[in-house]
């Protein structure tokens, strides 16, 4: 006869423990679940994006009714348990049921935290934490305009970026300075209130919740302690969890911070066990799945006779916040006898914080990209001595692998141990897959992802699954080729860009329609690049969408990590003259500019400008006669030139001359990635235009174009193009050429993958050898500059609504009220 097995909460730490209890002994227990809500078990992590529209909730169960029903689980839905007898090993719901059990398993989760201020009882003032918070936010969606978030965590951050997607106007208020500073450093936390920020979320650090008031009967405003006022018609409180112990508690169990258990997971009651975010062990409790997953292991391995013991976790995350990549594991605090290693790439959005201890990782942070994370959470689980790779360790592992060359990243998935994580969200490590891979015969990553669930969830691991999946069958492995645009769509970026065209797709909002888009609104990858193949595609009768450009190109300046901002005026071909300069001077003056740099670009930079005093720089400048540089944008950045023949006496053109000429003719345009050009006057090659997207080498019978270079990390020299004789030869190439690239590059695709993708000779054979093609190209570039040769400084001075981003809050507020 079947002991019975009693399971009070059908959430995913119990789920999982009844499903590792199943692999091990589908027939030893008579199981029966009580869950509080109405559904069966889904990913609570996934609940965001099912707020944002990026998910539906069927997208997200992980146990279906009928799931219960195949493995004979009796399941009680809307069935709270209220009551534990433990004489008589009885369990009873606030709805009258009753279930007797020889072993019971308590995994009521936690509860969400509500801080203690007048208002928290109002209507329209909710916690984030199942379901029926997001029917509740998805309802005022259509009905309000501002939502406040109380909490700058993780579930506070995702509900903020939900309720933005979905046309609310979002504030987060964070007691903290930092966000999520439990996951993240003070650095990283600043990249993720500025990438917010540029999607137009207002975040308040340092801000205390004083009260929440009230109008007729519902949330209005949500007042701050430092006198601050701001408008809410919905109040989201995420401040945090704790264990839910009331049911433990009441029934006579120990319990401290959460539910007390050893490390067979079993309670102060023999025949009592207890998993997930309501247990104490040895001093911790977890909210993360990682640990909770191991528990339940731990947990079917006693329960169906075998010995097994939960040591803790030492704990990684690995989470996509509002879209950005975070990746935390172990005590980033750091100290005095610590050491940093840090990696800052700002144009990128990247930073990597590696902290050591006698040459080992005592913890680290990764924003932006986060595809080492796993490496390095699994050298601080084996505390390895990294002092032979000290040098590359903030590189990664392909990159350290390769003694200092980018090694190729299978081999280094493959040198990863069996026991490393690979998947946090559900617990998964490489042998997982590598066995389910040889078993099963699973050759693809949907395949691998419904049979071990490895990057079922956030989706975050699915390159590193895939790349597990590549080692392990080697030859046998077939990637797939073009992947989609994003994970809202099944099209490629060329089958957009074709539609784009194809059907005469003039707004965004027709071409998610018309595609079939997954979610209504897009997400921040495929936004700014819908909107740059608009702007392509459609010169003169697509209309910009600001809030689809990344916060640098809405703000016309480069944001540095104090908050403040860089102001680089062009300058035609590096040339410059007194009146600019004394313009640049007197600006540095009145507006107390803290660094003034002469660029690699041949341009003054000028640093720490606050964004109030955007408008009124640019102003001066404008008034010198200087635009932007677009130092900011996907655009042409500069056109560096060398001296050249009027100078020099090695030159054999007029180098500055042509450099100008490229610059007036390109500048403004909007283009993939940035692009940079340069002239140099003789094949000494001043200008170093052998590295850069467009270059010309002056020779004595004419002009050498090569195209397709770069600097940075990985250098790239150019690649011949062609020889030209006439100054008009190499503007209507370049015409073309920028053209080309502008038409069928993908967005945030420079120009060197770009060639590397399609082939050079493919470029030469359209630039080239096709002189009437060569020719329609040019024609479309220049009727497409009639529209973008425009100062965009000049225009936020001069139109009230494009400066009004810059002014503070507080006079846009007052000057609304007037």
């Amino acid at each position: 006869m079947k002991s019975k097995l009693v399971v009070i909460g059908n959430g995913m730490a119990g789920m999982r423990a009844v499903e590792e209890i199943l692999k091990r002994d589908a027939d030893q227990f008579e199981i029966t679940v009580f869950g509080a809500e109405p559904y069966g078990n889904y990913n609570r992590i996934m609940l965001s994006p099912v707020l944002s529209g990026e998910k539906t909730f069927d997208e997200i169960m992980i146990n279906s009714p009928k799931w219960y029903e195949e493995n004979n689980i009796k399941l009680h839905t809307n069935a709270e348990v209220t009551e534990i007898d433990r004489d008589n090993k009885i369990v009873k719901s606030a709805n009258g049921i009753e279930e007797s059990y020889d072993k019971l398993l308590v995994a009521t989760g936690s509860e969400p935290f509500i801080i203690p201020v007048p208002g928290k009882d109002l209507e329209g003032v909710i916690t984030f934490r199942d379901m029926n918070d997001v029917e509740i936010m998805d309802e005022a969606i259509g009905k309000y305009k501002n939502a406040v978030v109380i909490g700058g965590g993780l579930l506070g951050l995702e509900a903020a970026y939900g309720l933005q997607r979905r046309g609310m106007k979002a504030t987060v208020i964070h007691l903290m300075d930092t966000l999520m500073e439990r996951q993240l450093d003070q650095a990283a936390g600043f990249l993720l209130k500025t990438e917010l920020e540029g999607r137009g979320i207002d975040v308040l650090t340092e801000a205390n919740t004083k009260e929440i008031v009230e109008k007729d009967g519902r949330v209005s405003e949500v007042h701050l302690a430092d006198g601050s006022v701001i408008p809410a018609d919905l109040v989201v409180m995420a401040v945090g969890i704790r264990p839910n112990t009331a049911l433990a508690a009441s029934s006579g169990l120990e319990v401290e911070r959460g539910i007390m258990v050893n490390d067979q997971l079993v309670t102060s009651d023999e025949n009592i066990y207890s998993v997930g975010e309501c247990v104490q062990h040895r001093g911790d409790c977890y909210g993360l799945v990682a640990p909770l997953y191991e528990m339940g292991k731990v947990l079917a391995d006693h329960i169906t006779g075998t010995d097994n013991a939960y040591q803790g976790s030492v704990t990684s995350t690995k989470l996509k916040v509002s879209g950005v990549d975070v990746f935390s594991a172990g005590d980033f605090s750091g100290g005095d006898d610590c050491e940093d290693v840090v990696l800052r790439d700002a144009a990128r959005g990247i930073y990597k914080r590696v902290v050591l201890k006698d040459d080992k990782i005592q913890g680290a942070v990764l924003y932006g990209d986060t595809a080492d994370g796993a490496w390095y959470f699994q050298m601080l689980k084996d505390e390895q001595d990294i002092s032979d790779i000290r040098d590359l360790l903030i590189f990664g592992q392909a990159f350290a692998s390769g003694g200092g060359a980018s090694a190729d990243p299978i081999e280094a998935v493959a040198a990863l141990p069996m026991d490393a994580e690979i998947c946090g969200c559900n617990g998964v490590c490489k042998g997982d897959i590598v066995t389910a891979i040889n078993d099963k015969g699973l050759t693809s990553l949907d395949e691998v992802k419904a049979h071990t669930k490895a990057s079922a969830s956030c989706g975050t691991c699915a390159n590193l699954v895939e790349n597990v999946l590549q080692a392990t069958l080697g030859d046998e492995f077939e990637a797939v080729t073009v992947k989609p645009m994003c994970g809202c769509t099944e099209h490629t970026h060329d089958e957009v860009r074709a539609a784009i065209v194809e059907q005469e797709l003039k707004s965004i909002p027709a071409a998610y329609q018309a595609l079939e888009w997954k979610t209504p609104n897009g997400c921040s990858s495929c936004r700014p690049a819908m909107n740059y193949y608009m702007l392509c595609a459609w010169p003169g009768e697509y209309v910009d969408d600001e809030q689809s450009r990344f916060i640098n190109e809405r703000a016309h300046a480069n944001i540095q990590k104090d908050g403040t901002y860089s102001v680089v005026p062009r300058m035609w071909g590096g040339l410059t003259n007194p009146k600019e300069l004394r313009a640049i001077a007197d600006a540095a003056e009145k507006f107390d500019v803290k660094t003034v740099k002469v660029t690699g670009g041949q341009r003054i930079d000028l640093f720490g400008i606050k964004k109030e005093d955007l408008p009124e720089i640019w102003k001066d400048l404008n008034e010198a006669g200087m635009v932007s540089g677009h130092a900011y944008g996907k655009s042409l950045r500069t056109v560096k030139t060398c001296v050249g023949q009027e100078w020099c006496r090695f030159g054999t053109q007029l180098s500055m001359d042509l450099g100008v000429k490229l610059e007036k003719m390109a500048w403004g345009s909007y283009m993939p990635h940035k692009f940079k050009m340069a002239v140099s006057g003789c094949p000494r090659n001043c200008a170093e235009a052998t590295i850069k997207d467009f270059g010309v080498i002056c020779v004595d019978s004419g002009y050498q174009l090569s195209v397709a270079g770069n600097g940075g990390i990985h250098v790239r020299a150019n690649d011949d193009l062609c020889l030209v004789k006439t100054e008009e030869e190499v503007l209507e190439y370049c015409g073309a050429y920028i053209q080309l690239y502008r038409e069928e590059a993908r967005y945030l695709e420079r120009t060197a993958p770009w060639i590397e993708r399609v082939g050079l000779e493919y470029v030469k054979s359209i630039v080239v050898d096709d002189e009437k093609r060569r020719k329609e190209l040019n024609a479309r570039f220049l009727h497409s500059q009639t529209f973008w040769q425009d100062d965009p400084w000049a225009t936020a001075v001069n139109e009230e609504a494009a400066g009004q981003q810059f002014k503070p809050l507080a006079v846009v507020t007052a000057q609304a009220a007037e």
